[in-house]
Formats: C-alpha cells, structure tokens, sequence
C-alpha cells in the first residue's frame, strides 16, 4: 500500500484503525503467498534446469564414447586401406615388372662401372706409357650454343720470336671449348690463345694451351666435382645424371659421364694413398665394416663384397692433428683384408665385437677397446619393446658414463684420465658387480642375460678407456662415417663390379675426410681437380683437405 493513500489516522476512531489494521494485515498474507509462490515455481524451475544439465551431461558423455569408438574405427579403417592400397600397388606393378626394373638397374650400374673402369685403365696407361701420337677420337657434338660463353685469353708472353728474336705479328688463333658446371647451371669456357708469326723468319708462336684436369677432356673441373659428389655423396647413378643434365638442355651421354669418373679417380688416387698413410699413423683407429651389395659378372646377380672405414680423429681429445678417414674395398669379408689394412698401424683399435678383427690383437702391436654405445643398444633394444628394472636400471648406470664424457669431450688427453679415474672407474666397478648379481636372478636364455653377458664378455676392452685419455668410450666416430653408405646402399642397391667398389671406397675417403675438416666435397673437389694435373706428385700432401682448409674457407667467404 502506497503510504500517499492511507487516512488521516488522527482523525480515525478506535473501530477504523482496527480495521485498517486488518485490512493490512491481510495484504501482507498475501503479498507472503505470492512470494512462497513465486519461490516454489524458481524451486521447481532450478529442479528442471538441474535434471537437464543432467540430462545434456549424460548425452555428452555418451557422445564422447561413440567420438572415441567412432576414432578407433575410422583409424582401423584407414591403417586397412593403407594396406589394401599397398597390395593393389604390388598387384598394378607386378613381381615381373619389379624384376624387370631391378635387372635394368642392375645392367645400368654394371656398364657405368665397365666404362669408369675402361677410362680409368685408360688414364693410367696413358699417364705411364703417353701414346706417340695422339689417339683419334670420334667427333664430338658441338657444345649447344644457348650456353654462356666465357673467354680466356692466353696471350704469348713475349714480343719477340723466341728462335731469331724478330718482331712477331698476330695472324690467328687457336679455339677450344671447354664445358664447366656452376651449381645449378652449365656455362662453357673458351679457352682463346693468340697465334704470332714471326715476320723475319715466320716462326709461329702461341701460349701453352691450359691443362685439363683429364687430357683432351671436356669437363672442367667445376662439373667434374659436380658429377663425383652427385654420385658418391648424393648416390646419383651416372644414367640418372645424364638424364638431369639433358632436362638443362646438355646431352651428356654415361658412357661420357663413366668415362670422367674413370680418369677423376686416377688422377685423384696419390691423395687416397697420403690420406691412407695419414690416417694409419696415428695411435688410435675408430674401425668399422658394412656389407656392399656387389653386381657378379655374368651371373646377372648380386654377391655380397665389403667396404672397411677406419677413421682417424683425436679431436675429442683435444688434439690438433687432422681428422681423416679412409675406406677400402675387398670382395669378400675374410679376416684377411683387416689384417693386410693394418699391418703397419700400432696403437689402440676402437671397434665392435666383429670377429674379423680379433686376430689383430694377438701379439699386442694392436690392443682392443670396444663399444659402449653396442653394449647400450642391446639393452635399449629390450627396453623399447619390453622395460623392465634391469633394463632401466642398465640404461641409467651408462648414461652416467656418458654424462661425464660429454663433460670432458674436447678437453686434454691428460685431464680426460684424470677425471675418468676418479669418476668413471668407480662407477664401471659398481656397474659390474650390480650387473653380475642381476645375472643370477635372470633366465639363462633371456635376452636381457644374453645382453650382460656380451658386456661382462668384453669387460676389459670397455674399460680401457680409463686408461688412456686419448680413447673414446665408443666407436660412433666410424659408424658416423658408414652412414653415406648406407644411404648410398639405399639409394642405388649395389655397386657395379669390384672396380666399382674399390672406386667407391677411393671417393668415400676424399669426401669424408673434406666433411670432418670441414669442408664443402664438392668445393673441395672442384680446388683439387684444377691444380692437380700440373701438382707436384713429391708436394700431393699438400692438395689434402686439412691443408686446404684455410685457403679455401679463405676464397668461399671472399666469394659469398
């Protein structure tokens, strides 16, 4: 009630002020009623909105069941169809057809291999025995005229007629073309020489015309790095390379292409044989070997032959001494070959548990120091498909060792034993007990006892490394080293005849050992091949990566 409309209550008698109480008393009832009234229906409201958030939880809920059913299925059905589409696949091609490609493949490789090895054959005959007269050669197609053309003039030094000494009169010229790679374009070089005649008694004169890297070749030594490193570091086959250059407009048939990789690899083999010599002069050897698939001849099919890497690198230790590696080739992997490859060498042998090599530490001239990283990898190969206490347990107790490597890797020869004897070997002590009293509560023929046992087995080897600062506590060195042949085994399957492989090794040691001194193989390549036809062979030390470093970081920072 609006306090405007009530009455004078002054003026209201005893009878009217009870009624007017009454009166109010009653409205307040009701307005109270209205009230519980509106109350219970926000009650019943709250109740209703309550049982539907129940209600929409639960939908939820069973729509988050059927999502995740509806997942598994649709993943199911994917992974089957994957499997379906690779099936069809195989059905479209055909085991013929995938025999018939590989054969091709194989053909391919065996005739690069077959002309690389002619021209190389070729080369050193040549080089040994040079012919009287120069061997005939069919014509060669022009080079195509939508090159670049560069000219370089080699002009005569000289004004006068070397025989009377009259005054010389230029009459014509001498032109030869050469064809040179610049990453990601062909340009061709023309060589121009000047011809003078004499004109007292007409004696003709001109320069000496500019050696080629392979004589009377047309490749500069730009495209013959190019050509190297395509197929022994980017594991590009010759014909494959052939059909690349031809998209760029260039025919350069394989047959061409084997016949620059024969003549590279014999000019390049003096720096094989100092790199050879460099890297077995040292006192530690990182060894290693890797299977390589090899075409037979005549039978059409693969036998298996063998590629050895032995690098050398005392850089973890603090050394200054070049980083190399060299690889060899056998046709085999009879423990023969390791034993002609380090005849000379005297030192430690970091390598796996191979047998080849363990008739070289008879006499002691050689003395083993095996792998931590193989008798790891045993145990993590356990541990991804199966983890159990022991396997962890393993796993934990060597990375320990490992954390103190990495805390030394780099420094001197000296501090690294010092902090390997007061750290590590405590260590190894505890880890060879624990890893005796866990053999004895495995099964015999369990994987992970087979795992201890190779560890215990060769536990003298592992320790080694203790004992001398300039070891390593692993052999990762020449496993780094394999991995660009494993690519290449990838890539091309097999190399084309034994020649191939001992080229291959040959290659894998230049570009190796131009990676680990940190250099660009086909910048290191291209350098080389355009000095060493008039280098030296008694100064050949001195085109090897380690001591072209500089001069070369030199002109690629000047040139970028």
């Amino acid at each position: 009630m609006d306090c405007a409309s009530l009455p004078d209550l002054d003026s209201l008698n005893v009878e009217a002020l009870k009624a007017l109480a009454i009166r109010h008393r009653v409205e307040i009832a009701a307005q109270r009623a209205e009230i519980a009234a509106r109350d219970a229906a926000i009650a019943i409201r709250e109740a209703e909105i309550a049982s539907r958030d129940a209600e929409i939880a639960q939908q939820r809920q069973t729509l988050s069941d059927e999502l995740a059913e509806l997942r598994r299925s649709s993943s199911e059905q994917i992974e089957h169809l994957k499997l379906v589409i690779e099936k069809l696949r195989r059905r479209v091609f055909g085991i013929k057809s995938e025999k018939i490609v590989i054969q091709l493949e194989q053909l391919e490789l065996h005739l690069e291999e077959l002309e690389s090895s002619q021209a190389e054959m070729e080369a050193a005959v040549e080089r040994v025995l040079p012919a009287a007269e120069p061997k005939t050669r069919s014509r060669r197609k022009p080079l195509p005229e939508h090159l670049p053309r560069e000219v370089v003039s080699h002009a005569f030094h000289g004004d006068c007629c070397p025989d009377c000494g009259g005054q010389l009169r230029q009459f014509g010229e001498d032109v030869s073309e050469q064809l040179e790679y610049i990453p990601d374009s062909f340009k061709v070089i023309r060589h121009v020489r000047p011809k003078f005649a004499c004109s007292g008694c007409e004696h003709v004169v001109e320069a000496p015309a500019p050696s080629r890297p392979i004589e009377r070749g047309l490749a500069g030594p730009g495209l013959l790095a190019h050509v190297l490193v395509s197929k022994f570091a980017d594991h590009l086959p010759l014909y494959r390379q052939s059909e690349i250059y031809a998209r760029q407009g260039v025919e350069i048939e394989r047959s061409t292409l084997a016949g620059w990789v024969g003549g590279a690899s014999e000019l390049l083999a003096p720096l094989i044989d100092a790199i050879q010599k460099h890297v077995l002069a040292g006192a530690k050897l990182h060894a290693d070997d890797t299977p390589m698939p090899v075409l037979a001849p005549g039978s059409g099919k693969t036998k298996t032959g063998r590629l050895w890497t032995y690098v050398r690198d005392d850089r973890p230790a603090g050394e200054d001494t070049a980083p190399a590696v060299w690889f060899a080739y056998s046709e085999d992997c009879k423990s023969e070959h390791p034993r002609q490859h380090l005849k000379n060498f005297r030192g430690g042998l970091q390598a796996d548990a191979y047998a080849g090599f363990h008739h070289l530490y008879g006499d002691g001239a050689i003395y083993e120091v095996a792998c931590w990283a193989h008798a790891r990898r045993k145990f993590h190969e356990i541990h991804v498909i199966y983890a159990s206490p022991t396997t962890t347990e393993a796993l934990a107790r060597i990375g320990a060792l490992y954390a103190i490597e990495d805390e030394v890797r780099g420094k001197p020869a000296d501090l690294r034993l010092s902090v390997r004897q007061a750290r590590a070997r405590p260590l190894l002590e505890d880890l060879r007990k624990w890893m005796e009293k866990a053999l004895h509560s495995l099964s015999a023929k369990s994987e992970t006892a087979a795992a201890i046992r190779y560890a215990l087995s060769r536990w003298r080897a592992l320790t080694r490394y203790t004992e001398d600062g300039l070891l390593e506590i692993d052999n990762s060195a020449a496993e780094r080293a394999l991995r660009a042949v494993a690519l290449g085994r990838k890539n091309y399957l097999f190399a084309g005849s034994d020649c191939g492989g001992e080229r291959a090794a040959a290659m894998y040691s230049l570009i190796g050992s131009a990676r680990l001194n940190g250099l660009d193989p086909e910048f290191y390549l291209r350098t080389v091949l355009a000095q060493i036809a008039d280098h030296p062979i008694s100064r050949i030390e001195e085109l090897l990566p380690w001591n072209l470093a500089l001069s070369i970081q030199t002109q690629s920072s000047q040139a970028a």
